[in-house]
């Protein structure tokens, strides 16, 4: 393969955009830039990408090359994360939160059912949900949990106490009912596994 196009990019230091697909056949991508080309693997074939505020680290002449061409590469796929992370899961949710269906993206997360911290936390479409404000961070402080079975639960202190209507229709209403949005896609469903490992968590807060 001929990359004079990629390289010449690197030596000059010219800034790209990375189009990366976030849905197999569906040609659909997540826009990440700037990036910039820092190093190249020709065996492999391909380039270690930076992300802009990561890119001055990597020196030719730096007696530490090989551990900040690794911190370059790592921070770099922390931080195109994300991005790729909320593109793959509105995809797969048609824009819709999961629990309460609503289609407005604006208002609308792409949670981790367990964190990306967690030893379990895969980037992956398959440890996420597509979630309003209201629901992701009811799920998040564990007032909302959400069963391996697709069904939600609410905290049995929430659904005796009386508050408003947002308490009453937004969350109470919920209690006991089917996620109203799953991926149609298998593949794409949330893990029952990474599910299980959250919603026990939401049971010894209960």
């Amino acid at each position: 393969m001929d990359n004079r196009g990629l390289r010449a990019a690197m030596l000059r230091q010219v800034p790209l955009i990375w189009f990366y697909g976030v849905g197999v056949g569906v040609g659909r991508y997540q826009p990440i830039y700037p990036v910039y080309l820092v190093d190249e693997e020709p065996d492999k074939h391909q380039f270690v990408v930076a992300i802009d505020e990561a890119r001055d680290l990597h020196r030719p002449d730096s007696p530490v090359e090989e551990t900040l061409r690794r911190y370059v590469v790592a921070e770099t796929k922390r931080r195109l994360h994300q991005p790729v992370f909320r593109a793959t899961v509105m995809r797969a949710y048609d824009t819709r939160c999961a629990v309460c269906a609503l289609g407005h993206g604006s208002l609308l997360d792409a949670a981790h059912i367990v964190s990306d911290g967690h030893e379990a936390g895969i980037a992956s479409v398959r440890n996420g949900l597509a979630l309003c404000k209201i629901h992701h961070a009811a799920y998040d402080v564990r007032i909302l949990g959400i069963r391996p079975d697709y069904v939600v639960e609410i905290r049995e202190d929430l659904l005796v106490e009386i508050d408003g209507p947002m308490l009453e229709h937004g969350l109470k209403e919920r209690h006991g009912q089917r996620l109203m949005v799953v991926p149609q896609k298998s593949s794409e469903r949330p893990d029952q596994e990474l599910l299980d490992i959250s919603y026990r968590e939401f049971r010894s807060v209960g």
